[in-house]
């Protein structure tokens, strides 16, 4: 079989320890005899991380010990579980793909077990999940397609990029499900994708071209929502440490010699006022996809604030998948930068990935310095939620408007970042010393601080501040920077 080319761009796990010792989702976890590929004591997602392989090409692990854990597994394959769905068969082919290229390791049984694996593949593609997950198996077949130089492989493959692509990715290149966590994700995996291609010249089609157009529209996307000190808003399932940061993937796209042009947000449903002082990101979409909601949170209107760099206002970020109260806790409007009206939930999440009725919003008026915008997501109760943000060069305005009164309180929530020790609240007001920010309000009932969970990461949290205003149908809020 003729070898194929890989060449890493950047390594950026660091998950294997030495010794059967692994660390994910910031959980470790040591096998004292035997590697158990299916250990679940941390949860799915854990074991899931396990089965990815995501150790074999990071910087540490040599040739040799990357060998020994690929041998160890396939002398496993009878009783291997999880690592046998094909999500984690998608993540790990490409992984063994790129380790066994750059190491130029051609072994018979190795490359049967993967080929078997990419047979299990191609015959339960998550046509059922949709979303990332159908795509993530679209861009393993690739590189199985390249490894082994198949042509069904690579049918199905540019099929599916080709569908999903066109489908998945907005207007104004979001991929559609929202998390721009995920979308750092999946542009990885797109310029992996050209990135083989420049390496290998087995195939010359219309395919390149076409992964090159959409790499430059998520590109694009990419950096109009990334804050001045290389963040991303944490909305809707987006966790820090999971994906490559936005300045590893521009970094990698410059190497592949992609020029991006600037993006306009559109309708992803976001948007982002960005002044001298301050960056202030709004969520004024829908919750979406349609059909695939499973990474939303009842978050609109939310919105987060970074002034000079440093965050101030945020999103509370995603700790957890599992299917428990935390994880129904983060998903919901208490936990966001909005309005909540009673113990009524603007969308309905439940079953950890699973959304009922939601809000929709209307977008009234959109402008360079203001987006103004209404949703239906109380409409049980026969109420419209209004919103608009006005962005100028040293004052943010917010106002809530319902169209109706209500014998239910309603509530504006402001999560703090960690870093904002101090707060002094008054009566119509707050103050954050350290920052020299000023927050009024017109018409408040009362002003709360409390405490809450901010998401440092997967399974690691930590004591924040937040505010919880009252109100009756109006309230406006001023931001003085």
């Amino acid at each position: 079989m003729e070898p194929l080319t890989w060449k890493d761009s950047f390594l950026y796990t660091d998950s294997y320890k030495k010794n059967s010792s692994f660390n994910f989702l910031n959980r470790s976890h040591s096998f004292n005899a035997d590697i158990d590929w299916n250990y679940n004591a941390f949860g799915k997602l854990w074991t899931y991380n396990l089965n990815y392989f995501d150790f074999l090409n990071q910087q540490n692990c040599s040739a040799e010990e990357g060998l020994a854990l690929l041998q160890d597994y396939i002398e496993k394959d009878a009783i291997l579980k999880d690592g046998k769905e094909p999500y984690p068969i998608s993540l790990r082919g490409i992984n063994w793909v790129k380790f066994l290229s750059k190491h130029a390791i051609s072994n018979q049984e190795i490359n049967q077990f993967l080929y078997n694996h990419y047979q299990t593949l191609l015959r339960n593609l998550e046509y059922h999940l949709l979303g990332n997950h159908l795509l993530e198996n679209s861009f393993s077949l690739f590189f199985g397609a390249y490894y082994f130089k198949d042509e069904t492989l690579y049918t199905k493959a540019k099929h599916i990029l080709k569908e999903e692509l066109t489908e998945q990715l907005l207007k104004d290149g979001a991929h559609f499900e929202l998390s721009p966590m995920y979308h750092q994700i999946l542009l990885h995996r797109l310029l992996d994708c050209i990135n083989l291609l420049q390496l290998n010249s087995w195939k010359e089609d219309t395919l390149g071209p076409f992964l090159k157009e959409k790499a430059l529209k998520m590109l694009s996307w990419l950096q109009e929502v990334t804050f001045s000190n290389g963040n991303i808003p944490m909305v809707n399932d987006s966790a820090y440490g999971i994906a490559p940061t936005s300045k590893q993937l521009f970094g990698y796209a410059t190497d592949l010699g992609l020029v991006w042009p600037k993006g306009a947000l559109s309708d992803s449903g976001y948007r982002k006022f960005q002044q001298a002082d301050y960056e202030l990101y709004v969520d004024v979409g829908n919750v979406g996809p349609t059909y695939q909601p499973g990474h939303a949170h009842s978050d609109t209107f939310n919105w987060e604030l970074y002034v000079a760099g440093k965050a101030i206002i945020v999103d509370t970020g995603t700790s957890t998948y599992e299917k428990n109260a935390l994880r129904q806790a983060e998903r919901a409007t208490a936990s966001h930068n909005t309005v909540k009206i009673g113990n009524q939930e603007q969308t309905q999440v439940w079953g950890g990935f699973r959304v009922a009725k939601r809000a929709t919003v209307s977008i009234l008026s959109d402008t360079e310095n203001q987006v103004k915008a209404e949703h239906n997501g109380y409409r049980r109760l026969g109420a419209k939620h209004t919103r608009s943000f006005t962005a100028d060069a040293s004052q943010i305005v917010i106002e809530d408007e319902l169209n109706k009164e209500l014998k239910q309180e309603q509530v504006a929530f402001f999560h703090f970042h960690p870093s904002v020790k101090q707060i002094e609240v008054h009566d119509h007001s707050l103050r954050l010393p350290a920052e020299n920010i000023q927050i009024s309000f017109e018409n408040p009932l009362k002003i709360e601080l409390l405490y809450y969970e901010y998401a440092t990461g997967f399974n690691q949290r930590e004591r924040s501040r937040k505010i919880a205003v009252s109100f009756q149908k109006t309230l406006k809020t001023q931001i003085n920077l």
